[in-house]
């Protein structure tokens, strides 16, 4: 039973809050430095790590950037439910792309600390402004829509039923051309071990 004053989001934000704190410690950073290196005011990421506030996708990228992580590794250690195998499209695994614009959402397909990441976005029109490179293979799919997929500084135009296979560590970034437009991203997960040596970008 939620108490007086708790929404449905307390609990999912205090997990993620006390994962943050902990992965600061770890890295031995003060809370003045990692406002230092994300460029996040010290107030918001007090809040944050207290479990008072809510943080954007494009937030988490810079606060697991200075923790040396990913923010999908951050999410899966603050998900409550990390052995659940179903997700459900009623269930809240989203969350907004940008603190301040609207640049749509981004879902989680997978719970938990799992091998294969699966992420659905939604919108991502300024998505491009960040390049991004995996240590294991990804694969990029347009569900609707059109989206400009940058892979070592060569575009591509996708449009919906298109698939683009990016080998690990190739410099990419992605942007879609409309708000409605929709991108799934599957991924193994950043300290997975591969069994066969990964492909090579060409």
């Amino acid at each position: 039973m939620q108490a007086e004053g708790e929404d449905a989001e307390t609990p999912r934000r205090q997990q993620l809050g006390h994962v943050i704190h902990n992965r600061r410690l770890t890295v031995k950073l003060t809370l003045a430095q990692l406002s230092e290196h994300t460029g996040l005011s010290q107030s918001f990421l007090s809040q944050l790590e207290n479990g008072r506030t809510n943080a954007s996708l494009r937030s988490l990228q810079r606060i697991s950037d200075a923790l040396a992580t990913t923010a999908t590794e951050l999410l899966a250690a603050a998900d409550p439910t990390p052995d659940e195998v179903l997700v459900r499209a009623a269930d809240n695994t989203r969350l907004d792309q940008s603190d301040r614009a609207p640049d749509g959402t981004v879902r989680s397909l997978t719970r938990g600390p799992r091998n294969l990441r699966a992420l659905e976005f939604t919108g991502g029109t300024q998505h491009g402004a960040r390049e991004f490179t995996h240590p294991n293979d990804e694969l990029i799919y347009v569900v609707t829509g059109t989206i400009t997929l940058e892979a070592q500084s060569t575009p591509t135009t996708l449009t919906t039923g298109d698939s683009y296979y990016c080998p690990a560590n190739t410099r990419h970034r992605w942007w879609a051309h409309t708000p409605d437009t929709i991108t799934l991203l599957l991924t193994v997960a950043e300290d997975a071990t591969i069994r066969r040596s990964p492909h090579k970008p060409r």
